[in-house]
């Protein structure tokens, strides 16, 4: 099953993980220092917080549909690049507790869209495979790299 993920940033991770519990009417499925996702099969979401400045509004990190497979992930990689679009790949890569395989664009407003698959739960936050990604001094979920409309430097996505 593929379904949609939505990352945000937020400023108070318990305030926010008590709110979106009560609005799904379920609790996270990970909790990690600084983050929490939510893997919800109605509506088909994976819901990313991750851990901003304090006193900050929360905002978009980034967007992105998980797959199930690495094979998915190829294909739409194959699918991307044919369509015109810069790609960004990263593979067996361990980022924000999940070893995954993905690859990144960006749309019309830059905003970071990755296709990924988690292929193993990991014990750190963890940082891009690629360092020339890792250009944000959080370690993940990083900005824009050289690579042509190129990707974060993480997915967040387990």
């Amino acid at each position: 099953m593929s379904r949609a993920q939505l990352a945000l940033r937020v400023s108070d991770l318990e305030a926010s993980i008590t709110f979106h519990s009560k609005l799904f009417g379920t609790g996270p499925a990970k909790r990690r220092a600084g983050y929490a996702n939510f893997a919800l099969t109605e509506p088909p979401l994976k819901l990313v917080l991750i851990e901003g400045d304090p006193g900050q509004e929360t905002r978009l990190d980034h967007l992105g549909v998980e797959v199930e497979s690495t094979d998915q992930v190829t294909a739409a990689t194959t699918r991307l690049r044919e369509a015109g679009l810069a790609t960004f790949e990263e593979n067996d890569t361990s980022c924000c507790y999940a070893l995954q395989d993905k690859v990144w664009v960006h749309g019309p407003g830059k905003e970071p869209w990755e296709v990924y698959v988690v292929k193993a739960d990991a014990d750190t936050l963890g940082t891009s495979a690629d360092p020339s990604a890792a250009t944000s001094s959080d370690g993940c979920c990083a900005s824009e790299t050289a690579d042509a409309a190129a990707a974060p430097g993480c997915a967040c996505g387990n």
